[in-house]
């Protein structure tokens, strides 16, 4: 069986951009001529802002991602233990459906928490050129054939001569996008070309590959956890990324204004510019080139196996919406409002919703939407760019704020 070059030149070019918007030094001098000044003159109290962003919205997302992740390694466990007594006894398979279906879902709720914390790569998650970030969701970079490798060398413990370790291995064999992989491909054929296929595959039963496959998935479903601990531990306590933020301004910190920290919790709401309205919704529409050349491509969507590209979308744009508005407490719209321009915090509230609704407004699948469909999926590209035409004007002239590098100089 093979399978589109998810490595292609393409795909890596996109990761680059991807990363180096989410670098630790984002805020660009290409972007400067957006802010108008170094600060704001109103008393808003940022500081409050920050505190709030960090302690009530960035914190919950990491923490509800390392509970679901959690979650998923007992679900996708509880389908390898019944994959193994089907293929002892495969008379009836209804236990094995209704379990498959369950590390399914579960893998659906831990990538729409996931799709959260993408849209909030702040310190951790860009450290190392994102490399944490990587570990736990390589995309756009992806290597179905590297996935059925390591599924062998996990089951023989061996990696040319040395014991396995996916810890080791390199993000596009593991992580969230090898799990999609694993759980949702229909056929059990391997994806790999040429002379480097899985040692014995075309020889093996379905049934004995399923269990191969899902002895790997609870292999990288442990890798995703323990890497989403080690996002926290970075993120959370005293000496955490998260405390260096709400400390701007004061001896130890790396911030050294209040404004510039704040600056740097904008940069985070760009993502849905670089990332979810060009690379998400521009690159499948054939805006921009793709794995088909430069046409509508639904193979080129974010999540195709699982059918959940559109809900990734949505779940970027619900972080957004929680990172704008604060939550139940100080938002970038309150900040907005005291600088006198309401109007700007009203209308990001409205496009956001409005794109959010459209997101939500679905009947199938992004991928067969582009085909049923094309009109609604270039209508939620606009929608978001909508969002995206605010943030990238008023939004950063009011609270005098720099652009990233992704997003300055983009027009799109």
């Amino acid at each position: 069986m093979t399978s589109h070059p998810r490595y292609s030149v393409l795909s890596v070019a996109l990761m680059g951009i991807l990363l180096s918007g989410c670098n630790e030094s984002t805020s660009s001098d290409a972007g400067a001529d957006y802010g108008n000044q170094d600060n704001t003159t109103s008393d808003f109290d940022q500081k409050a802002l920050i505190v709030n962003l960090v302690d009530g919205v960035i914190t919950p997302t990491f923490e509800q991602f390392v509970s679901v992740s959690n979650q998923q390694i007992s679900d996708i466990s509880a389908y390898c233990s019944v994959a193994k007594a089907f293929e002892q006894d495969p008379s009836d398979n209804t236990e094995l459906t209704q379990t498959s279906a369950t590390a399914q879902q579960s893998w659906r709720n831990t990538m729409s928490v996931w799709q959260q914390a993408e849209m909030m790569q702040l310190g951790p998650l860009t450290f190392d050129d994102g490399a944490l970030r990587n570990k736990i969701y390589s995309w756009p970079v992806t290597s179905r054939c590297g996935v059925d490798l390591d599924v062998v060398s996990f089951e023989n413990n061996d990696i040319n001569g040395t014991p396995y370790d996916i810890a080791s291995r390199t993000p596009a064999r593991k992580g969230m996008v090898a799990l999609e992989y694993l759980l949702f491909n229909p056929s059990f054929e391997h994806s790999c070309t040429g002379n480097s296929t899985p040692a014995g595959w075309d020889n093996r039963t379905d049934d004995d590959r399923r269990v191969a496959r899902c002895e790997f998935a609870v292999e990288a479903a442990k890798d995703i956890n323990n890497n989403a601990q080690q996002l926290l531990i970075e993120w959370s306590g005293d000496n955490g990324y998260g405390a260096s933020l709400k400390q701007a301004g004061e001896a130890g910190s790396s911030f050294a204004t209040v404004h510039e920290a704040v600056n740097k919790l904008s940069d985070a709401l760009f993502y849905i510019d670089s990332v979810t309205k060009d690379r998400k919704l521009a690159v499948p529409l054939g805006k921009f080139a793709n794995i088909c050349g430069s046409s509508v491509c639904p193979e080129d969507v974010e999540s195709p196996l699982a059918n959940h590209s559109i809900e990734n979308i949505s779940s970027n744009l619900e972080a957004l919406s929680a990172l704008f508005s604060g939550n139940e407490g100080l938002g970038f719209d309150d900040y907005l409002i005291d600088e006198n321009d309401a109007d700007t915090a009203t209308a990001l509230r409205e496009r956001i919703a409005t794109a959010l609704a459209n997101s939500r407004s679905y009947q199938t699948s992004l991928a067969d939407t582009l085909v049923s469909d094309e009109e609604q999926v270039a209508s939620t590209h606009d929608d978001v760019k909508a969002v995206t035409d605010k943030l990238k004007n008023e939004f950063i002239n009011s609270l005098a704020l720099e652009l990233p590098q992704t997003s300055a100089g983009d027009n799109d």
